[in-house]
């Protein structure tokens, strides 16, 4: 088992990864429990199984478990998803002595924190992440949040874990698509952060798909290691330092919009975000274009798509990205790569040319 921490002053937090490391046991707990009386358990109704592991180790230890299941998918981020749990939370006598407890991906995390956060001002909350995408980004950092209609995580609140637990088992019945989905950014960490990183993944395609424990086990930990040195320097995005991490999502987020968040999975949509970005870096001279060709052979080695296959109008397309909470003053900006393991933010970038970029990357569909 390996540990990362998140240093945050009186905020940091153990990020716990290993194989089995929940099923045998209160290994990961054993720190955290102390004085909970109610543990507040929110399932994603594919996670159910491991929510039962989760559920029985709390139960061992005389904490009393409320558990409440939502469906799965980006849809369930809404206001009134969010508002049921804050109901069913009173209803299952939630108090300051409770702690509310994630079991899924990155939906499920993103649900649970926001409702910790808000419900009687704050509660603590622990990260339980079982899919690969949740392992490596969502569940790491804080960030918290729902949906509106027309733009996503616009709504929520930065709000730590008191722990993360990142169990590879439960990465066993992952189903296929949405592991690789993950992959999306794992990939990302190595553009954004670290060249021989990339290079590793690109040496270990094999092993990757093959979920070898090991190999995933050194993914998640690297992942989360590169994430905690820019959150413990920038946790709630003020320095521009923990913007780098949305490379590609701001076309990604666009794209999951224009879908109704349902034609593509978030790494997808990644996926082909950073395939457009990459485009524009190299349009614009910023890196060249093998580097770019490395980064499109990986995603695709990976079997992650790169170019978009769902009708969808540029223009509505670049209303949605001119929405993105990351813009200033109605001012697009875009984190686009400037060297394999270096990118940085631009928001000089004329509109026809982002335009451009799309209908490139539509017509290599």
């Amino acid at each position: 088992m390996k540990t990362v921490t998140v240093s945050l002053q009186e905020r940091s937090y153990l990020i716990w990864i290993g194989a089995g490391i929940l099923p045998s046991g209160l290994v990961p707990f054993s720190s955290i429990l102390k004085d909970w009386k109610h543990a507040f358990l929110l399932e994603d109704a594919n996670a159910a199984w491991f929510g039962d592991h989760v559920a029985n180790i709390l139960n061992q230890s005389a904490v009393r478990c409320s558990r409440m299941t939502i469906p799965s998918g980006e849809s369930s981020k809404s206001i009134d998803q969010l508002g049921s749990i804050w109901n069913t939370m009173l209803d299952a006598k939630t108090d300051r002595k409770s702690i509310v407890v994630a079991v899924g991906g990155g939906v499920v995390g993103d649900l649970a924190g926001f409702a910790a956060a808000s419900f009687m001002r704050g509660l603590r909350f622990v990260q339980v992440p079982t899919t690969l995408l949740a392992m490596v980004d969502s569940s790491v950092g804080g960030k918290t949040g729902i949906n509106l209609p027309k733009s996503k995580n616009m709504v929520g609140a930065f709000w730590q874990p008191h722990a993360v637990v990142a169990d590879i088992i439960a990465l066993d019945t992952l189903p296929k698509r949405e592991f690789i989905s993950g992959l999306a950014e794992v990939l990302k960490y190595g553009i954004i952060m670290d060249r021989q990183f990339f290079s590793y993944l690109e040496n270990n395609v094999e092993q990757i798909l093959n979920r070898a424990p090991d190999t995933i086990s050194y993914l998640v930990q690297r992942c989360c290691e590169l994430k905690a040195g820019v959150v413990s320097k920038d946790e709630r995005e003020t320095l521009g330092l923990r913007a780098i991490l949305n490379y590609g999502h701001t076309f990604g987020h666009a794209i999951e919009a224009c879908t109704s968040y349902g034609q593509y999975l978030h790494g997808e949509a990644i996926s082909i975000g950073m395939t457009m970005a990459g485009k524009l870096a190299v349009e614009r001279g910023l890196w060249g274009a093998d580097e770019f060709d490395r980064q499109t052979r990986l995603l695709s080695d990976l079997r992650l798509p790169i170019s978009l296959v769902q009708p969808v109008a540029t223009k509505d397309l670049l209303a949605a990205m001119q929405s993105d909470k990351k813009n200033e003053h109605g001012n697009l900006t875009l984190i686009l790569p400037d060297s394999l393991g270096h990118v940085s933010p631009y928001r000089d970038i004329p509109i026809d040319d982002v335009a451009a970029t799309i209908e490139y990357n539509r017509s290599k569909s």
